[in-house]
This record gives C-alpha cells, sequence and structure tokens, in this order.
C-alpha cells in the first residue's frame, strides 16, 4: 500500500454541544466533512444545511446524449472519453435538517428524486429550499437537466466509529490518499473518514484497490473512494471474498472496472448505504457471483453498466438467498436489477423490492433475468418497485448471446412481479423461453401497472416455450 496524506485537518463536526441563552446545552444534529484541499469541487451548485455551507462535488457520468452513451460503452478504443458531470454532496444527521441548493441561474422548475421521498421543495430565485427528515439519498433536478443533477447523500450519524489506533484498524483520515493494491484479511476494519479521498493507482497487475478477502472484515466510513486515476479495465474498486463481511456509508466515483464483485463462494455479506457512481463501460456497480445469504439495502447507484447483477461462474457453487432493498437506482445503458447473462449454476431464491427506479436510459431491461447458459433460476420476486423511466420494462429470456459458454440452456421457474409500477413511452413485456427441455414457466403478476394502467396477458409477448402465466389477486409465495 503506498499512502500519501496531502494535508491533515480536524473533521468539522456540527454534532457538538453549544450552550443556549439559558445555559443549557444544545446538541446539534448534523455533521458536515470539509474537503480536502486539493480537490476541485463543482461550480454548478452551492449547497447549505441549516445555513452551513456544504462541499459540493464533481462526479463524472454517462453523457446525455444517447448516441454517445452508447459509444460510452461500445468505443473500445476511445474509453473514458464520453462523458458530462454531475454533482454530489454529503452529510450526516439524525434528525430533520432544513436544505437550501443555490445556482447561477433563475430556477424555473425543480424535480427531488425520488418522488416516494414526499419532499416538498419551495422555488425563491435562484435558490430551492426543502427539509429532509431522515438520512436519504436524493436527486435534485433543476430546470429539466437531469443529466447534471445534484445527488445529495444524507447519511446517519455515524455511532462506534474505529480507533485509528487500533492494529486491527486500516484508518485514513481527512486528506487524500493513494492506494495500489491493499489486501484485507480476517478481522480486519478499513475506515474511510469523512473529508478523506483514497484515489486507486495503477502502477502494477492487480484484481482491485481494495481486496478484502477473508472472515469477519468491515469497510466503513463517509469518505470518498476514486478510480479516476486507473486505466479502463485495470481494477475494481473493492473486490469481496469470504464470510461475514460488511460494508457500510463510503462514496464510489469513477470504478475502471466493476466497482463491487462479490465471489468466490462469499457467504453473510451486508452491504448498506454504498453510493456508486461511475460512467465507463464495464463500470457494473454491484456484482453477485456465486454467492449467498446477501442483503444489500438503502444504496445508490448510478453507472454505465448492469447497477446490481447476479451471475454464476462454472464450478463455484450456487447464487441463493439474496435481497436486494430500499435502494435509489438510475441506469444507463445496461439493467437496473438483473440475474444473468452468464448463469452456469443455479441462482435461487431472490428478491428484489421497495426499490425506486428514478431514471432508466439503458437500451437493455429494467427488470430482467437473461440466462444464456446452462443454469437453473427459481423462486425470484421482483416487488414494490418504483419505476419513473423505463424504456424497456421486463424480461425473462433464455438463449444463446455472445456471453454464452455453455452449450446446454437453462430453465426459469417461479418468478412474481407484484406491485410495481412503470412510467415510459413504449410497454415492452417479453417471456421468452428456448425450447420444451428449457422452458420460462410459472410467472405471476398482480398489481403491476404502466402508465398507471394494470397490465393484462395482452401485454405480455411470449413465444412457445412459456407455460403458466399468472395473473391473480392472491400469489403464492416464493420464497423458502
Amino acid at each position: 500500500m503506498k499512502t500519501k496524506t496531502i494535508f491533515s485537518i480536524l473533521v468539522l463536526t456540527i454534532n457538538v454541544f453549544f450552550l443556549s441563552a439559558s445555559g443549557q446545552p444544545i446538541k446539534k444534529h448534523f455533521t458536515i466533512y470539509p474537503a480536502p484541499s486539493e480537490e476541485s469541487l463543482s461550480k454548478d451548485y452551492k449547497v447549505f444545511v441549516e445555513g452551513e455551507n456544504l462541499p459540493v462535488y464533481s462526479v463524472k457520468v454517462a453523457p446525455e446524449d444517447q448516441e454517445l452513451r452508447w459509444k460510452a460503452m461500445d468505443d473500445k478504443e476511445n474509453l473514458g472519453k464520453y462523458y458530462d458531470e454531475a454533482a454530489f454532496a454529503y452529510f450526516d444527521m439524525n434528525d430533520e435538517v432544513d436544505i437550501k441548493v443555490t445556482t447561477d441561474e433563475e430556477i424555473r422548475s425543480v424535480k427531488i428524486l425520488p418522488s416516494s421521498a414526499g419532499i416538498v421543495a419551495n422555488i425563491k430565485g435562484k435558490s430551492v429550499l426543502f427539509k429532509i427528515n431522515s438520512p436519504m439519498n436524493v436527486t435534485v433536478e433543476i430546470n429539466g437537466n437531469w443529466v447534471s443533477a445534484l445527488h445529495l447523500f444524507a447519511n446517519p450519524i455515524e455511532e462506534n466509529v474505529p480507533d485509528k489506533n487500533d492494529p486491527d484498524v486500516i484508518y485514513f483520515g481527512p486528506g487524500i490518499h493513494y492506494v495500489s493494491n491493499l489486501m484485507v484479511g480476517d478481522n480486519k476494519t478499513v475506515y474511510i473518514a469523512g473529508g478523506a479521498i483514497v484515489r486507486g493507482i495503477a502502477p502494477e497487475k492487480a484484481e482491485a484497490v481494495f481486496d478484502l478477502r477473508g472472515k469477519n472484515i468491515s469497510f466503513r466510513g463517509r469518505g470518498i473512494i476514486d478510480g479516476s486515476l486507473c486505466p479502463s479495465y485495470s481494477r475494481m474498486m473493492i473486490a469481496v471474498a469470504g464470510s461475514d463481511i460488511e460494508l457500510e456509508g463510503v462514496i464510489i466515483r469513477d470504478s475502471s472496472h466493476w466497482t463491487i464483485p462479490v465471489r468466490w463462494s462469499s457467504d453473510r455479506v451486508h452491504i448498506d448505504n454504498l453510493k456508486i457512481m461511475g460512467y465507463r463501460a464495464n463500470s457494473d456497480g454491484i456484482d453477485i457471483l456465486n454467492s449467498r445469504n446477501l442483503l444489500i439495502e438503502n444504496c445508490f447507484i448510478r453507472t454505465l453498466d448492469d447497477l446490481v447483477v447476479i451471475k454464476t461462474l462454472k464450478n463455484e457453487g450456487k447464487a441463493e438467498n439474496i435481497i436486494v432493498k430500499k435502494c435509489v437506482l438510475w441506469n444507463e445503458v445496461a439493467h437496473a436489477l438483473s440475474i444473468g447473462a452468464e448463469i452456469r449454476e443455479d441462482v435461487d431464491n431472490v428478491i428484489f423490492e421497495d426499490c425506486d427506479i428514478i431514471h432508466d436510459k439503458g437500451r437493455e431491461w429494467t427488470l430482467r433475468v437473461f440466462l444464456t447458459d446452462a443454469g437453473r433460476v427459481s423462486n425470484v420476486i421482483f416487488k414494490d418497485i418504483r419505476i419513473k423511466e423505463s424504456q424497456r420494462f421486463i424480461s425473462l429470456f433464455i438463449n444463446k448471446s455472445i456471453w454464452s459458454q455453455d452449450e446446454e440452456r437453462g430453465h426459469i421457474k417461479g418468478v412474481e412481479f407484484n406491485n410495481i409500477s412503470a412510467i415510459g413511452n413504449k410497454l415492452n413485456i417479453e417471456l421468452q423461453g428456448f425450447d420444451q427441455e428449457h422452458l420460462v414457466e410459472d410467472v405471476f403478476f398482480r398489481d403491476v401497472n404502466f402508465n398507471n394502467q394494470k397490465i393484462t396477458t395482452t401485454n405480455v409477448v411470449t413465444n412457445d416455450y412459456v407455460k403458466n402465466i399468472n395473473f391473480e389477486d392472491t400469489l403464492r409465495n416464493l420464497t423458502k
């Protein structure tokens, strides 16, 4: 590990005691972390929390222009050259706070997403004011400018911050650090403090900036991990392989490859409140490979490639007992919530629930099981999902593709879509089996709406290898 601290600064913690007029202590209820002085901040927005200035960071995102978004994925000779810029800011809170966002232009309209958060905005000239009453990840779009939106990450107040002098803690304090490849083993904690930026570098061959391998590992904090110095395809940001592993709180910007792969039969992994933003080809958000007993929750993901995807490689075991919930998702090119394409071993008992897909600009599918190898996918539930934009809605698909490695095709059995609403220009739902031995079967729809209209059998395109589609008021429980 190579670490260089550019400067050291005390975190500006507003969660301290002041005296009221009566002499009684008043505990402030939010925490702001200063940005490192070497970091170039966004000039598009100024943000204030309870009147205190909040640093606003720049982040590269997929281009607004659709043709350029496709090139960002497909033009291998010019990877990393196609992008626009958005912004983000972060702070901690444990009670309602007033937020003020100011721009250089007169504000005519504002949209705060996800709309399920129910945030009401008040426009005053070049400012917009609103309240946040609990930790959440929200996106502010002003005057219809969605591509350069402001992402605002309101974290819960940190508790039990690790001791930087503990020999089992790898501590990155406020300031800028550089890491090429850090192997993290049993019983270790990696802590990225608020106000810290860890920049991944790639002077030699390695798979990941942070490589977590072992048991009882924690990776947490409020700081930023940045992959902008890594050439495309050179580094994953955090690779996970082991058991009883927890990732929480950090922000990951500009991964050069898959951001977080969970692999090699990992077991009991909890990913909570991560914020992931990537604009380069193969910058998947979270890839789950042949692993079990995973919980992914409260995350924000805006990446060029797949957001949350489950895959299985040959001879590495099943993927099973996976829950993805309470996430806010922005899909640029590929899939939002999906299983596949590579499914060479079985996938069983997966739940995607209570998520908001605030944008889907992609050419693939919003919700998909994409089976191009010999594995079997069973007992999958998509439920309580709110989709504010979808280009291609639902797909259950078995066939060959450029990703196929097996000669044999697989089977999809037992998929439920329950309480899902989507907005889009065209309704696309496809169920496509491969042959009589490789079917899509036992598919259940309940309260699935597109543009406020409930879908029916006439809205679903199938082939001859689909069996037992149900539109019911009461669905059987597909979970174990």
